[in-house]
């Protein structure tokens, strides 16, 4: 019954997502301010996922049908049409809808390599992001950016709204602890859309020998950093619905720990547990779901702990469940299954640190105030939207 009722909520969340959104206009939405544009150019590469759609149609094919000559087509993290789960390799070949080539941005290769923007005259980024700093596709965004620099070639990046993009919070990231789930010197929650943090790295001087990319942001209509966002189309196979994306921020902390976030369920950042009963009274079993979650942490054991389905949570950044999961474990060092990865996803080893410490939130929050605080500061300059 329990996966029957899961199945039901499921799909019946992704469905209720396509009817239920501010009246906002994404970037690729807002095709007049960027056809006659793409039109000048003989070859254009795209950067694109799943959610990269004009209406109920995948941008790809909208820009084929106006006329736009598209030579290419690069894939991030969870690939083109988004098929594939978190870390799984990406298989390059060709659409079969179009028969353009697809370059994988994720694995060996992050960076669009010089043979592959071969003749290519400007290039299209459309992501739909979440606005968390250890979500792949803003990693992916700057090596584009890097590449466009490098090869002198224009980029477009159209777009779209912050599903977190009401708030800013958490530690800024020490660049000792840069790796691609955190590149930049900003909070996990930096309330800014892709166009904004786009246009910040550039600024910035981020991009490799602080070069800058000849850039330009389509921006969205009738949005603000506070409309309600409700993705018609999930960003990532398991991020299914608005209340995994809202939880995502303080949850992915467990990913390198030993408790489990619900991959392998049909609630992926949702629910919570592991298999000891200290940790909960609810329970969920983990199992392999192809393209979602292969062999997941804990798969087929019964896992104990918390149900965060219920959208009245506050689902801003917080401490509060990592540190609760982390008081009920008897082992605290066994606890961070992973630290190396834990750090990198915190952006520094401080945190790692203060939890073995028992500090609280509140005594946590106050270390990383002065730089979040900078860091607001800095964002200003970057805004399109109110």
């Amino acid at each position: 019954m329990q996966k029957i009722l899961g199945f039901l909520f499921f799909w019946g969340a992704i469905l209720w997502a396509g009817s239920c959104r501010s009246q906002y206009l994404t970037g690729a939405e807002c095709t007049e301010a960027y056809f006659p544009l793409l039109k000048q150019y003989r070859n254009v590469g795209v950067a694109a996922h799943a959610a990269s759609r004009v209406g109920q149609r995948h941008l790809i094919d909208t820009l084929l049908k106006a006329g736009i000559r598209v030579s290419a087509i690069f894939a991030p993290e969870h690939g083109f049409r988004g098929e594939a789960e978190a870390g799984e390799h990406i298989k390059e070949g060709k659409d079969p809808a179009t028969g353009l080539p697809i370059y994988s941005l994720y694995g060996k290769n992050k960076k669009p390599l010089p043979s592959q923007m071969q003749g290519m005259e400007a290039m299209v980024v459309d992501f739909q992001d979440v606005g968390v700093r250890f979500y792949t596709y803003i990693s992916t965004l700057h090596y584009i950016m890097e590449a466009c620099a490098e090869q002198q070639i224009p980029l477009y990046v159209l777009d779209r709204p912050n599903p977190n993009g009401d708030y800013v919070d958490g530690p800024v990231l020490d660049t000792q602890f840069r790796s691609f789930v955190g590149m930049h010197p900003i909070p996990i929650v930096y309330g800014m859309t892709i166009g904004e943090l786009a246009l910040m790295i550039n600024g910035e001087g981020w991009l490799k020998g602080a070069r800058k990319c000849d850039l330009k942001v389509i921006p969205l209509e009738k949005y603000t950093h506070n409309s309600y966002v409700q993705l018609p189309v999930k960003p990532s196979p398991n991020l299914p619905n608005r209340q995994s994306i809202r939880l995502y921020p303080s949850l992915c902390f467990f990913e390198a720990t030993t408790i489990s976030v619900g991959r392998g369920t049909p609630w992926p950042f949702q629910v919570i547990g592991a298999p000891d009963p200290r940790y909960g009274e609810f329970t969920f079993i983990p199992e392999s779901i192809p393209g979602v979650a292969a062999h997941p942490p804990h798969e087929g054991q019964i896992c104990y702990g918390l149900d965060l389905r219920d959208d009245s949570i506050n689902t801003r950044f917080t401490l509060h469940f990592l540190q609760e999961f982390f008081k009920r474990t008897d082992n605290k060092n066994n606890f961070f299954s992973n630290p190396g990865f834990f750090d990198k996803l915190a952006g520094n080893s401080l945190l790692r640190l203060q939890l073995l410490q028992g500090l609280s939130e509140e005594e946590i929050r106050k270390s990383w105030e002065p730089e979040l605080q900078n860091f607001k500061e800095k964002r200003k300059h970057y805004l399109i939207y109110p």
